[in-house]
């Protein structure tokens, strides 16, 4: 087993491309992964066990949204909950390329796992309004459910756009399934912030300011949902375009 530093330097070497990546993630999230995925191995831990400790951070900040009154010491804790869920759970994938032990269960696990954190944070968000929240009106309760919904459509509207993109492009040969991954955009990486999960879990800061939280929510919630319009429309041209290529 090599040192610390051999193995940041394998995971940058194994690291996945940054086309599509917002900034977050690729100077912030992916970064720290790294330097997890690195302790990880060094500690023999398999992928999954990464995985399942990404989702007792994630899944232990929510709850506590959902239970305990918001205060500013909520705050600072639910955000570093889950920014270290997040960042556990750029590592999971890290580790797995560096080892070679990644396979279907370690995909699928991972996928159940940001699943049920894209339903369960907002539905914490939700409990919270309703159970501490002094609300201008009972319509903000459906705010939640706006955002869930955008949320859950862009994750696996995401993940069959790649899985059904593959197929067809596997299906047409190897001059199709071996297409270069184009260059990587700056522009772009900037413009994918707002949509960024990363960027997200920062509005948990504003938590021991109710109001404020609720405007900085709300306008996420916004961006998102056009986000997921223009994805939608995107995924579905290129799906198009590779029927009719």
């Amino acid at each position: 087993m090599g040192s610390t530093g051999t193995v940041l330097r394998e995971l940058r070497g194994a690291q996945k491309s940054a086309k599509g990546v917002s900034l977050y993630s690729r100077y912030v999230n992916r970064p720290a992964g790294r330097v997890l995925a690195a302790g990880a191995y060094r500690a023999g831990m398999t992928p999954n066990q990464v995985t399942l400790i990404s989702a007792l951070f994630t899944y232990g900040a929510v709850a506590s949204v959902a239970l305990v009154e918001p205060s500013w010491t909520l705050a600072v804790l639910v955000y570093a909950a889950l920014a270290v869920g997040f960042a556990f759970d750029s590592a999971d994938g890290q580790l797995a390329r560096l080892t070679g032990r990644g396979g279907p269960d370690g995909e699928w696990l991972d996928h159940v796992v940001d699943c049920g954190k894209l339903l369960l944070v907002h539905t914490a968000v939700l409990i919270s309004f309703y159970r501490f929240g002094e609300l201008p009106s009972e319509a903000w309760l459906l705010l939640p459910l706006g955002f869930q919904l955008a949320a859950v459509v862009t994750f696996c509207a995401g993940l069959l756009r790649e899985h059904l993109g593959k197929a067809a492009a596997s299906a047409r040969g190897p001059s199709w399934a071996a297409a270069p991954a184009g260059s990587v955009s700056r522009v772009r990486a900037v413009a994918l912030l707002p949509a960024d999960y990363g960027v997200f879990c920062l509005v948990f800061l504003l938590l021991g300011a109710p109001g404020a939280f609720r405007a900085g929510y709300a306008v996420l919630a916004v961006v998102h949902t056009l986000f997921l319009a223009a994805f939608l429309a995107k995924w579905f041209r290129e799906l198009k375009a590779l029927r009719a290529g």
